[in-house]
């Protein structure tokens, strides 16, 4: 049987500085809670929940003292293997580059990657998404076979060193091990360069058996289903895997790509006379459960749909840019009260504000007006860190996990000597995080009430860091 995550913790026990059964007291001068800001408040930590919060108080002896303090985001979206890639795709070629040249690029890095890799750069990302004040992480993971294509002893191998990244940095994971099985619609056998993401529905029904085992030793962490893509799924093997989903239980997250590119909605017309996402919201029953990645290529009758049904879209404005996926018609799918959220998809570069703030200034680029997402005379930064948190934990299965009594304890206090947060206060200083601060704006991070980052630098950094550099080099070699 896999033992790697209980094999690791016997070497080597987590050592963060609080651990979930400390009880401790922080005193903030101002905390962004569920209900708004408050200021002068102390904040008891049992458990890594919070077990009270005490605003208008006066500081105590002991008290540990910080500026400012807002809820850790969820990042609903990762392949943490194409960290390792990042930045390997980005001369152009003789033809047009597009999102398929990059995907060519994609499968030749995964082809090469052994398990010890992939923890050592999901390890290395995760990291990274700790410091830049991401708590938990939606790990779309589809890198399932050994390197000939066959499967590994453990079927869940691969989303082991996953768990085992997970554990190591601290961040809570929801895992989303992904069905993949056709090249194209319509039931397109896999091309060779496909063969280590391949299930069949009874295979992904062992892999799932087997990821909920792994998880079981992270009590922060949740499992659900990934139907890759329409392109890579038949609508029979979707409901095979919808079946599996019921398996895990009634809230388990459902995960898809969906209309990314517009070759992808040709060919989804092609096959089926229907636009991929009104395929799917007329074939499969799309609730709140569901987290529909991308979307970026919509018509208004799809944003319409979409929201009805509760779903949350899954931005990955980075990525989306990098890739030249398009924009997503978010002021659209606001008027219709879209939920949506953010992720880092290919990590190509890793930030809470940096995801946010491309996101809002690709609407304005797109659109020719300034504060898209904000609401009339309110702070723009504050109305896109509000949505995208709570858009990812609905996403990701863990509901609100705003900074209330009895909430996990996932929150980031922000440096405000940095000069960008200098005499700012309430939602500007969001504004002026998500818009014009650097990274060290960020201080410290807790997870579960452990605190991860002190200083901007996660507490294992130098370890981690020396395992990708091997990791790498090896990859590279």
């Amino acid at each position: 049987m896999y033992s790697h995550i209980l094999d690791r913790r016997k070497r080597e026990p987590p050592r963060f500085p609080e651990t979930k059964t400390a009880v401790n007291t922080i005193f903030a001068s101002r905390l962004l809670t569920s209900a708004g800001w408050a200021s002068s408040v102390r904040m008891h930590l049992r458990d890594g929940r919070i077990a009270s919060l005490e605003p208008g108080a006066v500081a105590q002896p002991g008290d540990e003292h910080h500026a400012v303090i807002v809820p850790a985001m969820p990042n609903l979206h990762s392949h943490a293997f194409q960290r390792g890639m990042a930045g390997l795709a980005e001369t152009r070629g003789a033809a047009q580059d597009d999102f398929w040249s990059w995907r060519d690029t994609m499968y030749r890095f995964a082809s090469r990657m052994t398990p010890e890799q992939l923890e050592a750069v999901a390890g290395q990302a995760y990291m990274e998404m700790v410091e830049s004040g991401f708590c938990r992480v939606g790990e779309f993971h589809y890198l399932h076979r050994d390197l000939d294509g066959r499967p590994y002893a453990d079927v869940a191998e691969m989303s082991g060193r996953i768990a085992a990244a997970a554990e190591r940095t601290g961040i809570a994971l929801t895992l989303l091990p992904v069905f993949y099985a056709h090249a194209s619609f319509g039931g397109v056998a896999p091309r060779e360069h496909q063969k280590r993401f391949i299930s069949s529905v009874d295979s992904y029904a062992r892999l799932i058996e087997r990821c909920g085992e792994l998880l079981a030793p992270l009590p922060a962490a949740r499992l659900g289903v990934a139907p890759h893509s329409l392109r890579a799924v038949t609508p029979e093997e979707l409901a095979g895997v919808l079946e599996i989903a019921r398996g895990i239980g009634a809230a388990a997250p459902v995960h898809i790509h969906i209309a990314e590119q517009t070759g992808e909605v040709s060919d989804c017309e092609a096959w089926s006379g229907a636009r991929p996402v009104r395929w799917l919201l007329d074939h499969a029953p799309v609730d709140a459960r569901w987290c529909l990645v991308h979307a970026t290529h919509v018509d208004a009758g799809e944003i319409a749909g979409m929201a009805a049904a509760g779903a949350t879209v899954g931005l990955c404005p980075i990525t989306e840019a990098n890739l030249g996926d398009g924009i997503f018609p978010l002021p659209e799918f606001l008027e219709q009260g879209g939920v949506w959220g953010v992720g880092s998809d290919s990590n190509v570069h890793i930030s809470v504000a940096a995801e946010l703030a491309l996101l809002e200034y690709s609407q304005r680029l797109s659109r020719r007006i300034r504060n898209v997402v904000g609401l009339n005379g309110a702070s723009t930064g504050g109305a896109l860190f509000q949505r995208a948190f709570a858009g990812g934990g609905a996403a990701l299965g863990t509901g609100s996990t705003a900074l209330v009594e009895g909430a996990a304890a996932d929150m980031v206090s922000l440096a405000t000597t940095e000069p960008a947060l200098v005499c700012r206060e309430s939602d500007t200083l969001l504004d002026s995080w998500i818009f014009a601060a650097p990274a060290s704006a960020v201080d410290c991070v807790w997870v579960a009430g452990r605190r991860l980052v002190e200083g901007g630098r996660h507490v294992r950094r130098e370890a981690i860091r020396r395992e990708y550099v091997k990791a790498l080099k090896e990859l590279c070699a």
